[in-house]
């Protein structure tokens, strides 16, 4: 715990610091500080990664091994630097004439030379760069060199190395990415809104949907984000045992999924994340199924632009249950989010497992696209099961949610439905509650899921025939036993008790009677004037 605070605090610090470097020049809250912070984290990443795997082979070989063999006895995935690349060089040299150059130059031809493993692609396949020309975001030319020098200097003072957290697995890396993002994210849950999925709701979800040991899997989310569901379940599965995929609309999200997958030992899964829109321009559609699936999509999102293009034939087979109408007013509150549960069921292998966070709203309503995906999943018989989780236990929206469960092998006679609302303890963060689910809890939920365990007022287990009689609802309260508690008496105490109910009912009825007299003796006394 206290490595991770320290990792935390000290990864915060940087950001800090840089974050000062824009504003000293003139950069702050600008459209470019974002590209800036991240890329100068990503060369640091580079860095220290560089150098971690480098000690690990001067270990086994000895410090004197050859430059040349070293670089090609490193994993393909390891980043390739020359000395003259390294940050310390820079810092070296940087009052030689020219140093912007030098620096756009150095990063740019890193950039080159790991194109293969660390550039993102788009939905056309064209790579990104890993590296801007950052000098020329200085619109002064004669403060670039000036610039560029506080850049490398606040990463050269930065003593701290990430390459401690190399070897380890965490999963803290969601709380950077907000600490990050959060001033670049103005439209709050607008059209460029980033979502944060709890860590606790990430460990139970890898939990419940890998109960036992994999082999090989691949696994993809459609709305990655940070990555945060992917990571936890990485790690459940295990990172050299898993290949990662994924898409997402958001420059932003592609980027620090790249530093996260850096950071987690994903390197290799690099290649697969995919700046798109999901929805009109699937790239893995046709080419690839999965595994597992993982998603906590937008749930409501203004996509009126390109709505009526999924009208279209080739898009019917994916979005069986129907697509949400244009309204009249408040176009952000299209309900995007039954497209991406649509496009899950579409892209999951003959075995797949998935697991979508939703709107709680979703499990019980008694009619439209909702209703049809909920047939859809009984009628398959391809309902896991559904966890609802207590009210705000998002830090981005108060909306409740639920967790829906699907599995193509599902026993349709145990689906578990769990009512977890009632769990959790009530924090302030600032002005907002969260609640915050303790660990043991976290353990509860997924002991009783993965062991379908029926326990009071928590969860019960039902069959495909029963949630058909129910209307397909999914909700666990409309399945809890009502119990009736019974209490013996004797006819003399049941005689006693009518007696006083019939002596409390004349008492009320005087004091009714008494009321209607005093009333109509008012009514009379009163004179129009």
């Amino acid at each position: 715990m206290t490595q991770d605070i320290t990792y935390t605090t000290k990864t915060k610090q940087l950001i800090d610091n840089l974050k000062s470097v824009c504003a000293n020049f003139g950069l702050g809250n600008d459209g470019n500080e974002f590209k800036i912070i991240s890329q100068m984290f990503l060369y640091k990443f580079l860095n220290d990664k560089f150098n971690y795997e480098v000690k690990k082979e001067q270990q086994k070989l000895g410090k004197d091994i050859d430059s040349d063999l070293l670089m090609d006895l490193l994993d393909e995935n390891v980043p390739r630097l020359r000395q003259d690349q390294l940050i310390s060089h820079l810092h070296n040299i940087q009052n030689d004439g020219d140093f912007a150059k030098t620096f756009d130059d150095t990063l740019l031809d890193i950039s080159k030379q790991n194109a293969g493993i660390f550039s993102i692609k788009s939905y056309l396949g064209a790579k990104d760069k890993l590296f801007d020309e950052l000098s020329q975001f200085i619109s002064d030319a004669s403060q670039r060199d000036a610039f560029c020098k506080a850049l490398i200097n606040k990463l050269f003072e930065f003593s701290f190395e990430f390459e401690d957290y190399f070897s380890e697995k965490y999963d803290f890396f969601k709380d950077i990415f907000e600490y990050l993002i959060k001033d670049y994210n103005s439209d709050s849950g607008g059209k460029y809104a980033e979502y944060y999925t709890p860590n606790a709701v990430s460990r139970i979800i890898a939990n419940i949907l890998v109960p036992e040991p994999v082999k090989q899997a691949k696994c993809y989310d459609p709305s990655v984000g940070s990555g945060s569901l992917l990571m936890s379940l990485a790690h459940k599965i295990g990172e050299d045992k898993c290949t990662i995929y994924s898409e997402d609309i958001s420059q932003k999200s592609s980027t620090m999924l790249r530093l996260n997958l850096i950071l987690n030992d994903l390197t290799h899964s690099i290649p697969n994340i995919i700046k798109t829109n999901t929805i009109s321009q699937p790239y893995y559609l046709e080419k690839q199924k999965f595994d597992y699936i993982v998603s906590n999509p937008p749930f409501k999102l203004d996509f009126s632009d390109f709505r009526n293009d999924l009208e279209k034939d080739s898009f019917k087979e994916r979005f069986f249950a129907g697509i949400p109408n244009i309204p009249k007013t408040k176009k952000e509150s299209m309900a995007i989010y039954l497209l991406f549960i649509q496009h899950i069921m579409y892209s999951l292998n003959d075995s797949g497992k998935a697991a979508i966070v939703v709107p709680t709203g979703f499990i019980t309503a008694q009619s439209g696209i909702e209703k049809k995906i909920r047939e859809r999943l009984i009628d398959k018989g391809w309902l896991r099961g559904v966890v609802s989780m207590p009210s705000n236990i998002f830090a981005s929206t108060g909306t409740n949610v639920s967790v829906l469960f699907i599995d193509k092998k599902a026993d349709s006679k145990n689906i578990v439905l769990m009512d977890a609302s009632k769990l959790g303890e009530t924090v302030k963060e600032g002005k907002n509650q969260r609640t915050v689910l303790t660990r043991k809890e976290e353990a509860n939920i997924v002991e009783t899921f993965n062991n379908r365990i029926a326990v009071e007022d928590l969860s019960v287990i039902v069959t495909t025939k029963q949630v058909k009689e129910k209307n397909y609802s999914f909700s666990a309260g409309q399945y809890f036993e009502v119990k009736i508690e019974y209490t013996d008496i004797t006819a003399n105490e049941f005689q006693k008790k009518i007696q006083g109910f019939e002596e409390s009912l004349n008492l009320l009825f005087a004091e009714g009677n008494r009321l209607d007299t005093e009333i109509q003796k008012q009514l009379k006394r009163l004179k129009y004037e």
